[in-house]
């Protein structure tokens, strides 16, 4: 049976600035560095923008009209909604530059991090459950044996840590994909989040797939005001997926010494969803190191980063870090290390019988046509030649190295024991010395 997660619930709209639980002071110097930088005078156009109810925005003009850093226009237009304008007073127009010259932030209205906190409660990726028919239906484009399923099915349901291990070429990352694909559901992820009067921006559109499809519609305030706090955007649970680049100073906060503020570490970014450190061992940092850094968050579910001023604080850490290596894990962690990673898997090149489903998938999606007497020349004299060690990559290898034969040739796709000696040749390089 397939057993579907309950929907997450989504962060409730604030009601007033007095629930927004941010300083004062930092709301109406945002709001007036927005209208400074994007030259926006009505209340509609500011809640767009700085992802706040009307109600709310016009709090925060109010405010500042009190303060006599803002002043009203009057009505644009007759012919429009007939909505107030405002512009800057001379004084707001220096409090907006004094503004932004202690942090170039505007903008979305952050996210408290304590807010932020509870909202990663309420769609933890540990409240997942993953069943066996949901994993296979992700892992559907994959052919795997019926005891890696046991042992990976529940990993993932715990959202622990997992070590993929074995050699390479069978399917380690992509089964890391068909885990991401079987988590499905969408979860909130903050524009911007905010501690102790600094802003750390979280979305990235890079690592962040949106699911909303009416976030860019102008008519969208009208429809999706009061559903849920817009300063988080409604997304896919994301996935970030790192190789031999990874290094530690990508786990800390990033501080843009021009613009003032701080953007997520990688880690953060993937909240709610899979971090996922590819190739490990490849990285110039040891793989022992890597882990001594993820210790306490893999071990307590929060992380502690460092702002410029060195002052330390926690965040969440909600995320279920895979990581795949070609590496015996022995060779590359000590025992404590490997202890505090929950799963160890291995990934084992495919028996025969998989070997020749495998190589049948490939050849009907590239249509190939199937030759029996090339497959029995294949495993009879070819792979003897290497111990029988089958890989999940070399259908995919051989048969693409034959289409590119055919075509250089200008002959229709065909397998022959001749094309595939030719393909074989390379997919391996033979040992010998070259002279210098």
């Amino acid at each position: 049976m397939n057993v579907q997660n309950p929907t997450v619930m989504a962060p409730p709209a604030p009601k007033g600035l007095a629930g927004m639980q941010l300083p004062m002071s930092m709301m109406r110097d945002i709001l007036l560095k927005t209208m400074f930088r994007m030259n926006l005078n009505k209340v509609s156009e500011l809640s767009l923008v700085v992802c706040l109810p009307i109600p709310v925005v016009q709090e925060l003009v109010d405010l500042a009209r009190s303060q006599l850093l803002l002043e009203a226009t009057g009505t644009m237009s007759a012919s429009a909604s007939n909505e107030m304008g405002y512009q800057l007073t001379d004084a707001g127009k220096a409090r907006a530059l004094d503004a932004l010259a202690q942090s170039e932030y505007f903008g979305a209205m952050p996210v408290p991090l304590e807010v932020y906190r509870e909202q990663m409660q309420r769609q933890s990726i540990r409240n997942i459950q993953v069943s066996r028919d949901r994993l296979t239906s992700a892992m559907g484009h994959l052919i795997l044996p019926d005891s890696l399923l046991d042992h990976l099915g529940p990993a993932v349901g715990a959202g622990r840590s997992i070590l993929m291990y074995g050699p390479p070429g069978n399917g380690k990352s992509s089964i890391s994909n068909g885990i991401r694909d079987a988590l499905g559901d969408k979860i909130y992820v903050p524009r911007a989040i905010e501690y102790s009067g600094q802003v750390i921006t979280v979305y990235d559109p890079i690592v962040h797939s949106s699911a909303e499809d009416d976030r860019d519609d102008p008519n969208s305030l009208r429809r999706t005001s009061g559903r849920y706090d817009t300063r988080y955007v409604k997304c896919e649970r994301p996935t970030v997926i790192t190789g031999g680049e990874l290094t530690l100073s990508m786990l800390d906060l990033v501080y843009n010494s021009t613009a003032r503020t701080y953007q997520a570490p990688l880690q953060l970014k993937s909240s709610g969803g899979i971090f996922i450190v590819d190739d490990l061992g490849r990285q110039a940092e040891p793989p022992q190191a890597l882990i001594n850094r993820w210790i306490v968050p893999l071990e307590e579910n929060k992380d502690i980063l460092s702002l410029q001023s060195g002052e330390k604080f926690e965040v969440p850490f909600d995320t279920l870090v895979i990581f795949s290596t070609n590496f015996h894990p022995n060779k590359i962690f000590d025992k404590a290390a490997l202890r505090r990673i929950f799963y160890k898997i291995k990934i084992d090149g495919p028996d025969q019988a998989d070997f020749l489903k495998i190589f049948a998938m490939v050849a009907r999606k590239r249509r190939m046509p199937l030759d029996e007497a090339t497959l029995i020349h294949l495993l009879n004299n070819r792979y003897p030649e290497i111990g029988n060690a089958y890989a999940n990559y070399q259908p995919l290898f051989l048969i693409d190295q034959m289409i590119a034969i055919c075509e250089f040739e200008g002959i229709p796709y065909q397998m022959t024991p001749k094309l595939v000696d030719r393909a074989w040749e390379n997919m391996f390089v033979k040992q010998e010395d070259i002279a210098h």
